[in-house]
């Protein structure tokens, strides 16, 4: 099903943009693991809009519900049903969009395939739908916590062509990423985007950029073969996100221009017994599968499709027009995008921690 994403631990997201509220239902966490309100709510916070200068205007609080599967602050091994309200909605900025397809939008797309479509805001193809996925994140990563003491960090590492330095991956935390409007832990490289972005909104345009994700504290031995290889696992999880335009691992596309003795890691002895790699360019996964070294990835967003500058265009019945997007939108989606790909990163891992349970044969 196009909504429902995972194959132990299952999310499926409801909701439009600019309906009554959104949500989903996670389905799959295993019974007794201390939940409530208060674990899913700050990364929701982090995702929400109006929080600050460089966003949309939009202003939802994004107060999560838990509607079922806990009790006493435990989850019951039953489906989770979570769900946020829609409060600050204003339909009547996009009554142009009934006639006319946002340029580079899913207005178009929505309508081939569906000969229907939400009118206002997007629906179902809205970045608001992420929140849904933010809040089944924060179930994923209370999930982790219980079981395996895995670390989810992603951070803005380029907006436009102003490229942040690489912090130390086995250091860096969410409050270093916090420390800054753009969510870029790089002190010189933060305030150049955070003017970048300004420029671009005060010119009704966009920008895009690349966030990174650092995975500490994930096994080796996590992931399927074949078709279901943690890599591609994570490659479909971000690529699902709104405006997602690449993503890479490692090394990633850098690879292409090293030797295989330049990119390879050797193994060494570890403490206390066994071996690892004592280099990580492939960055945490070998064969599809962890190896117990840091997961570290990119994913590149696009500028944002919806401006507000005119655009010369074309109606659904194909008399050309100049169109100037309505409604309040962000001018780059990266500071926002930080707590979507940490927590599709979770969902993914989640799924993999427990299948990993249901087919591991203990040692000899």
């Amino acid at each position: 099903m196009s909504s429902t994403f995972g194959t132990l631990f299952r999310v499926t997201t409801f909701g439009e943009s600019h309906g009554r509220a959104i949500g989903c239902i996670v389905d799959g966490c295993p019974a007794r693991i201390p939940l409530s309100a208060d674990d899913i709510q700050p990364q929701l916070d982090r995702r929400r809009p109006g929080a600050s200068a460089l966003t949309t205007p939009r202003n939802e609080s994004d107060v999560v519900s838990i509607l079922s599967g806990t009790d006493r602050g435990q989850t019951l091994g039953t489906p989770i049903g979570l769900t946020i309200p829609n409060a600050d909605t204003q339909p009547g900025d996009y009554a142009e969009m009934e006639t006319v397809p946002r340029p580079s939008h899913a207005d178009f797309t929505y309508a081939e395939k569906y000969c229907l479509r939400a009118r206002s805001g997007g629906g179902r193809a809205s970045a608001r739908e992420t929140a849904a996925r933010v809040a089944a994140g924060a179930v994923a990563e209370k999930m982790l916590s219980v079981f395996q003491p895995v670390q989810i960090v992603a951070w803005v590492e380029s907006v436009g062509s102003i490229a942040a330095r690489r912090p130390d991956l086995a250091t860096i935390a969410r409050a270093d990423v916090d420390a800054t409007l753009v969510r870029c832990p790089d002190p010189d490289a933060a305030p150049r985007m955070i003017a970048a972005i300004e420029a671009a909104r005060d010119a009704g345009d966009s920008l895009g950029g690349i966030v990174a994700c650092a995975c500490r504290g994930v096994p080796a031995g996590w992931g399927e073969p074949v078709f279901d290889k943690l890599t591609a696992e994570l490659a479909h999880a971000m690529l699902s996100i709104p405006a997602t335009r690449g993503f890479e691992i490692g090394e990633g596309f850098g690879a292409t221009l090293l030797r295989g003795s330049q990119h390879n890691d050797p193994f060494a002895a570890k403490p206390g017994g066994g071996i690892r790699p004592a280099t990580n360019h492939c960055g945490g996964i070998q064969g599809g599968i962890s190896n117990g070294e840091i997961l570290f990835f990119r994913v590149a967003f696009k500028p944002v499709s919806t401006i507000s500058l005119p655009q010369k265009t074309a109606a659904f019945d194909g008399a050309p027009v100049v169109f100037a997007a309505k409604g309040r939108h962000d001018p780059c989606v990266l500071p926002r995008a930080v707590p979507v790909v940490e927590s599709m990163a979770a969902l993914v891992l989640a799924d993999a921690f427990l299948q990993q349970q249901v087919q591991r044969i203990p040692h000899p």
